[in-house]
Order: C-alpha cells, then sequence, then structure tokens
C-alpha cells in the first residue's frame, strides 16, 4: 500500500519547493534595479502591451491578483517614476496604466533575466516550456473550476 500522506509524494509542496527556489533565483537579480517580483510581473505585461495602456482591472486579470494587491504594486511602480496611472478619458470609472520612459528603459535593464534563472534551473529549453506549459494547463483547469 501506497502512503499519499509522504511530503516528497505532494504535488502542492514540489510546486511549492519549486516556486520558493525560483523566487530565490529572482530575489537578488531584481533587487539590483529595486524591483521586487511582483512589480516585474507587472512590468512584464505592461512591456507586453507597451502603448496600450490597459486598464487596472485588465493587469489584474492577466496576473490573477485582486485590486488589493494590484493597487499598492502599482502605487509604488509609480512613485519609484516606472508608471502612469491615470483615468480613461472615455470612461472615467476605469484607470488606464501606462508605462513612463523610465519604465520603458527599465526593460533594458533586465533583459538577460528569463535567460539567467532558465540557466539556474538546469533544464533544457524544451523542458522548461513542458514544465512551463504543465504548470499553466494546471493553473487554467484550477481556475476554471473556481469558477464554475
Amino acid at each position: 500500500m501506497i502512503d499519499d500522506l509522504v511530503l516528497r509524494r505532494q504535488v502542492c509542496f514540489a510546486l511549492y519547493a519549486a516556486s520558493r527556489a525560483v523566487t530565490d533565483v529572482y530575489r537578488p537579480i531584481l533587487d539590483a534595479v529595486g524591483l521586487t517580483y511582483p512589480q516585474y510581473l507587472v512590468l512584464l505585461v505592461l512591456w507586453e502591451h507597451d502603448g496600450d495602456a490597459p486598464t487596472v482591472s485588465a493587469l489584474g486579470a492577466e496576473l490573477r491578483l485582486d485590486s488589493g494587491t494590484l493597487s499598492p504594486l502599482l502605487k509604488r511602480l509609480e512613485e519609484a517614476g516606472l508608471v502612469l496611472r491615470r483615468r480613461s478619458t472615455r470612461d472615467e470609472r476605469r484607470v488606464e496604466v501606462e508605462l513612463t520612459d523610465a519604465g520603458r528603459a527599465l526593460r533594458r535593464q533586465v533583459e538577460d533575466v528569463p535567460r539567467r534563472i532558465a540557466g539556474a534551473t538546469g533544464l533544457s529549453e524544451t523542458e522548461l516550456v513542458a514544465v512551463r506549459d504543465t504548470l499553466t494547463r494546471v493553473a487554467e483547469t484550477i481556475h476554471r473550476q473556481k469558477e464554475q
């Protein structure tokens, strides 16, 4: 009989341990440019959509963050001069977020971050893509189940 209540058999622990390990690799890299990991994630979305000025709610949906978590991140990024928040001219109820020139310039300083993180994992590109795709599928499946 296999005992399911063994730590090393828990998917949740493997995810937790991997997440902590990867975040530990990110921390000193991002500290060097004055960012936290969550701030980096926000900037990744804004760099991807540069010129579109997504709304706070659209950012939250993409990052799966609620406004109580996202708003302080945006406030700190705005205080650092990396983003601007402003009311939409089309709909005053919506707040749009856009990169400043400093926010755009920061992108060049962190261009090697994905490569450095990938190198730290010791996985091949094929393995990394497989891990990412599997984890994305897990997250999306659980997210869909929660919404039902």
